[in-house]
């Protein structure tokens, strides 16, 4: 039987004797090589691959930056420090991480609704591009500048009078804790250009994990036609102007990829004229479930095969508090279920509805709901796929006190 066919959803590792291959590695023997489960492996190449289509795809003037929220394992954050532009963090965490990789500082921007005076301290001495989102900030930047005999570099978090549509989360349009409603924006510049602060430019971000082509591309024309608006009351060139990003890839079945082409085509006919508006500009694109979210999984072992009343349950030592957004607890309104195989048994001999849960004395610990799978036993391996963003640090890992899970790099 195709794997494909029998699982519902495009498998995107190969297999080999029935083993999924995670960075050319059967699961079987990486689960060996890591000494534990449940684990998270995220493949190199695949990572690698996914940038490739990107550059390939966008206008070779649009620079990738990684919004290490997504994933900030620091190998993985290392390797992609040789593949994108830039870095976007959204926490003096996260900036420690980059700080200790080859990408300068000049290439690294911080975003979020709630940064501390310290956090803005350390980004100025950091000498990053901070994306305001409030007077507060503004203020609190240039007393840390004077303090420090430093010139914060600042650009201004937009949030839009226009939303993302079809996105899976909305963060612009109508009102919203992220960014400076567009309205407020003019006001907000003159007062980073009275206080002597140095202007980058505008970050403008609607919303993410979006797979329609057709609302991508109707953001970005609109977040051109803002920053052009904006820029006439600007202290100064816009020297930067991320147009976020809202890149999203499919999880459930009856989703479809994005059709990335189409949006670089679309971009590509955009820029001759926004290079002619913003000589200086550099243009960025900010992504990150996109490029790392399909080439991780979540791997957990079966520890009982259970029947209750007819319906088989398959507990692992995996679950919600090491994968919350498997689970359906991760903004899901109606949950539905992640892309889970038996990575052992990919294609089962025989296959039947079961349902994969985890170790926690709660009914919201389920994997899969009634899936059709392999025919598992105690000692196989689950593996949930599209699981490389918002998997690890998006969990409550404490939760009822069980073992860690480790992270991988393949």
């Amino acid at each position: 039987m195709n794997a494909s066919k029998q699982h519902l959803f495009a498998l995107p590792f190969p297999v080999a004797d029935n083993n999924l291959l995670v960075g050319g590695v059967p699961v079987s023997l990486l689960a060996e090589r890591v000494g534990q489960t449940p684990f998270y492996a995220y493949d190199r190449s695949q990572i690698s691959g996914r940038v490739e289509q990107l550059r390939k795809a966008l206008p070779a003037d649009i620079h990738i930056h990684y919004a290490i929220k997504s994933n900030p394992m620091p190998a993985l954050v290392q390797h992609l420090a040789g593949l994108v532009d830039g870095f976007d963090v959204a926490s003096a965490g996260e900036l420690k991480t980059v700080l200790d990789t080859p990408i300068p500082a000049g290439q690294i921007s911080f975003a979020g609704p709630g940064k501390t005076e310290r956090e803005l301290c350390q980004a100025t001495a950091a000498g990053i591009v901070i994306n305001v989102e409030s007077e507060r900030e503004v203020l609190l930047l240039a007393e840390i500048g004077i303090r420090l005999g430093l010139l914060p570099k600042v650009a201004v978090r937009v949030n839009p009078d226009f939303e993302l549509k079809s996105s899976g989360l909305k963060m612009g349009g109508g009102a919203k804790p992220f960014g400076v409603d567009a309205e407020r924006v003019p006001a907000l510049m003159a007062r980073i250009d009275a206080l002597g602060l140095d202007f980058y430019g505008l970050h403008i971000f609607s919303g993410s994990q979006n797979l329609r082509a057709e609302s991508i591309i109707d953001a970005q024309e609109k977040t051109f036609a803002l920053a052009r608006r904006l820029a006439a009351d600007a202290p100064g060139p816009l020297r930067l102007l991320n147009l976020g990003g809202g890149f999203g890839i499919p999880y459930f079945p009856g989703e479809l990829p994005l059709d990335l082409a189409r949006v670089g085509r679309h971009l590509a006919g955009l820029m001759p004229a926004a290079r002619s508006d913003f000589p200086e500009a550099e243009f960025v694109i900010e992504l990150g479930r996109y490029i790392v979210g399909e080439a991780g999984v979540y791997v957990c072992r079966v520890i009982d095969r259970k029947i209750s009343r007819g319906q088989v349950f398959l507990v692992t030592d995996g679950g919600l508090h090491q994968h919350l957004a498997a689970s359906g607890n991760f903004g899901q309104v109606i949950r539905k279920n992640y892309p889970v195989l038996v990575g052992n048994r990919v294609v089962g001999e025989t296959t039947g509805l079961a349902s994969v849960v985890g170790p926690l004395c709660t009914p919201l610990d389920l994997l899969a709901d009634k899936m059709d799978l392999a025919h598992a036993r105690e000692g196989d391996l689950m593996v949930v796929l599209q699981s490389g963003a918002y998997g690890f640090t998006a969990s409550p890992r404490d939760f009822l006190g069980h073992p860690q899970p480790v992270e991988i790099l393949v």
